[in-house]
């Protein structure tokens, strides 16, 4: 691995996959979370719509990532080889894992936090926002870390279908039966799963100081 690192132009081949590789992975989470809540606030608000959200959330789950990788250029018309295939997948996974975890954060709200804020005067959105969704963080945080690490893994995925990120290190290693790009491949996709992970857990801290005071 020292010899691999020691050529600037596998330094800089790593350094433009690994960028590429956050990219792919953290704009789904950022956009599949900002999906998820409303749906999970709907699913809270109409008790009816829970089993339909949850099964299409199951459903989606479900399907293959590389299938959907190459399913999405066929619907929507994007080329095959953008990356656009890839965040569009990865939203829906994050968006469909989040949905149920939402539903559960916001009803571990206490139900007198809930009325006390009504009481104040707090109307049904600002309430969500300045009340309920902060409250509901701490439950939510486990899983938008799962999300994280599972966006990470499933980016490589693309590399089957000629899109860029850290799995491109797996196939071109594999394509030239060098192992050591194989081994580096694995090792950064570990070592950026470990280091988003902990930063989400730093976020959390910082976000919810009532939660680490108790």
């Amino acid at each position: 691995m020292i010899d691999f690192f020691a050529s600037p132009s596998n330094r800089e081949l790593v350094l433009a996959q690994l960028a590429e590789h956050l990219y792919l992975a953290l704009l789904p989470l950022l956009l599949g979370v900002l999906l998820a809540l409303p749906l999970g606030r709907l699913a809270q608000r109409v008790p009816w719509l829970r089993g339909p959200l949850q099964a299409a959330a199951n459903i989606v789950y479900t399907i293959p990532s590389l299938a959907l990788f190459v399913l999405i250029p066929g619907i929507l018309g994007t080329p095959l080889l953008s990356s656009a295939n890839v965040v569009i997948a990865l939203t829906l996974y994050t968006a469909a894992l989040l949905v149920r975890p939402v539903l559960d954060a916001l009803e571990s709200v206490p139900a007198h936090v809930v009325a006390a804020a009504t009481a104040m005067g707090y109307r049904p959105g600002r309430r969500f926002l300045a009340v309920e969704l902060p409250l509901a963080v701490p439950v939510l945080a486990a899983s938008v870390r799962v999300a994280s690490v599972s966006n990470i893994s499933l980016v490589s995925v693309g590399a089957l279908v000629g899109i860029g990120g850290l799995g491109r290190l797996f196939t071109d290693g594999f394509q030239r039966d060098y192992p050591v790009q194989i081994v580096v491949g694995i090792v950064l996709t570990l070592l950026l799963a470990l280091v988003v992970d902990l930063l989400l857990v730093v976020l959390w801290r910082w976000a919810t100081p009532w939660a680490r005071r108790a």
